[in-house]
Order: structure tokens, then sequence, then C-alpha cells
């Protein structure tokens, strides 16, 4: 073994009378200990735990020469604490003790998991996916106390990263930081005017050019439908989305459009009734990819569990049964 002294290391052994540091005591051992010095008896104490007299006996003395220390004098009249024995049980009890706090703590924890759910989403998921979800989740167990954050998709990710929300869902295709992600759905964009709007005459369908050059009622950066829109002009060679009015929510873009301040880039989930009703038109456009993912996000690392991977459950399971039913289903 390598000693230093005074600055000079050398390799001179370690004599053998040096004594071994402590070892840290199994916790067994010490309800052990607790035990005789509360029973006085280590026949009794081995009883109270299941466990041979012998047994008993050997685990005290392994706790013993771990710690370099006579803990018990044993008699015929039974087993008596030490002065040390004393001392090391009352350290012993106080251990016990915050274990059993720790324990309890965490059980107290685990049931408020079990019974509440955080759930961070952008804005379009949160309008129209959640509520559904949620309602199945919560006729599913009725116990649950559900909470919702809506932001857009790039602050998702930092509520679920500090642990204010349990899940979060995204619609956005870029993450600012690595995260665990499952897909739970799929949307498309589309490009919707008022009736009263040129392009909701158009005989051919808008170049991507014309929709990159053109001033659109947007949402905010930083949301996913902003993100995608602006990802898939540039796939198509062209520059980003100009805004015409900045908007932070869906339902703000709808009505923005619907008063004909000019056409708009929106989840086919946000005017699927208007396009019905007439109140608006959609767009047609070529060589752009305007469909994108939604998404599960958790932290890296941790595993889904309790209310949280229900929820994801159930978005998949609709994903799935709508993806089965068809077109029509949406």
């Amino acid at each position: 073994m390598t000693c230093s002294y005074a600055g000079v290391v050398t390799d001179a052994p370690v004599p053998r009378d040096t004594p071994l540091p402590p070892r840290t005591p199994d916790l067994e051992s010490l309800r052990l200990l607790v035990l005789v010095a509360e029973l006085e008896s280590l026949g009794r104490a081995a009883g109270r735990l299941g466990i041979s007299q012998p047994s008993a006996s050997r685990r005290l003395t392994t706790l013993e020469r771990g710690l370099g220390l006579v803990l018990v004098d044993r008699t015929r009249r039974g087993s008596r604490l030490t002065l040390a024995g004393r001392v090391v049980a009352g350290h012993a009890r106080r251990v016990l003790d915050e274990l059993d706090d720790l324990l309890a703590g965490a059980g107290r924890l685990r049931d408020r998991r079990e019974a509440e759910l955080r759930v961070a989403a952008s804005l379009t998921i949160a309008e129209y996916l959640l509520p559904a979800w949620i309602g199945e989740l919560r006729a599913r167990r009725p116990e649950l106390y559900i909470g919702l954050r809506v932001t857009n998709s790039a602050h998702v990710p930092e509520l679920v990263e500090s642990g204010e929300a349990d899940i979060g869902f995204i619609e956005g295709p870029h993450l600012a930081r690595v995260m665990s992600t499952r897909q739970v759905a799929e949307d498309r964009l589309v490009v919707v005017a008022d009736p009263g709007h040129p392009w909701a005459r158009r005989r051919e369908p808008l170049t991507a050019r014309e929709l990159s050059r053109t001033p659109l009622v947007l949402r905010e950066s930083g949301s996913g439908t902003r993100q995608t829109l602006d990802r898939a002009l540039h796939l198509a060679g062209c520059s980003r989305a100009r805004a015409l009015v900045e908007l932070g929510s869906t339902t703000a873009v709808r009505g923005t459009v619907v008063a004909g301040t000019g056409p708009a880039v929106l989840s086919e989930l946000a005017v699927r009734r208007d396009l019905d009703d007439g109140l608006l038109i959609a767009v047609e456009v070529a060589g752009v990819d305007l469909t994108r993912e939604l998404r599960a996000v958790w932290p890296t690392g941790r595993r889904l569990v309790g209310p949280a991977a229900e929820l994801v459950a159930v978005a998949r399971r609709t994903r799935t049964a709508r993806r089965a039913a068809g077109p029509s289903a949406g």
C-alpha cells in the first residue's frame, strides 16, 4: 500500500496493528441489537425476528466484528448490552426510526402519484384531443385528479423536465432537449382562407413559394403549428412563413381568418367544422408536406408508470381505433 508522510510518498506497508475502518452494519443486525436492548434476551429477540437463536448470535458477532466493539454480554441469565452496546443501540434506534419515516414518506408520495396526474400539453392537443383521452381515463379511474397546463410545444418539455408535469404532449417537430417520446396521434395542417379571399377561388394549388411569400395569420414562435409550417417550407426549399398577424392561440387565429384578415395554416382538427359549414375554405398546396406527429414526452431515463402511462396508452388506443375506422372517423 502506498502511504504519504509530509508530502513524501512511500510504499512502506501499513503496520498489522493498524485498526481497520468499521464496516457499515446491515439494517437487520441493527434491528436485532435494538430488540436485545428492549427484551434483554437474545432468544426472545430472535423469535421476534423469526430467526433461530444461533443465527441471531452469529449476526451479532458479525456486527461486533464489523464495528470493532463488544456490544453484548452473553450470560446464563440472558443477554445484556455493554455500555458500548447501549450507545450503539441508541444510534441504531434513530437510524431505524429515520428509515421508517423514509418508507412512510415514500408511501405517501406513491399514493399521491397514483391519485394525481399533472399534464402539460400544446394548445391543439389540449383543445381537440385531450378532453376525450382524459374522459376515458377518468371513466376507469374516477378517483384520479387531473391537472392540465396548456402552453406551446416549446414550453411543454420544460414543465415535464422540471417535475411540474408528469407527462407532456407536443405537436412540434423539434425538441430543444433530449427526452423520451412516443407518438400518440397524427395531424395534418391545412391552409385556410375566408370565402371572400382570392385564394378561396383558385382552381390550381398554391406553390410552396407563394405560401412562403404571402403574409399569414400565424401562431407565435415556439408553437407546434408554427414549427411544422416552417419546417415544411424549409424542406420545400423556401424561406420561413411571413407574419401578417402573430397570435397566441389557435382560437384567435381561426377567428381572425373568419373575420377576413388573411389566410392561415391551422390544424385540421381546429377547422374541420368551419370547413363543413363553409366559414372557411381549404386551399390546396403543392409540394409541401403539412402532416405531423403528435407525441407524448417525458424525461429520458425515467420509466413511464402509473396514470401517466395509462393516459399515453389511452391516446394510442384512440389512434389505433381511428386508423381502423378510416378517414371519415377523424
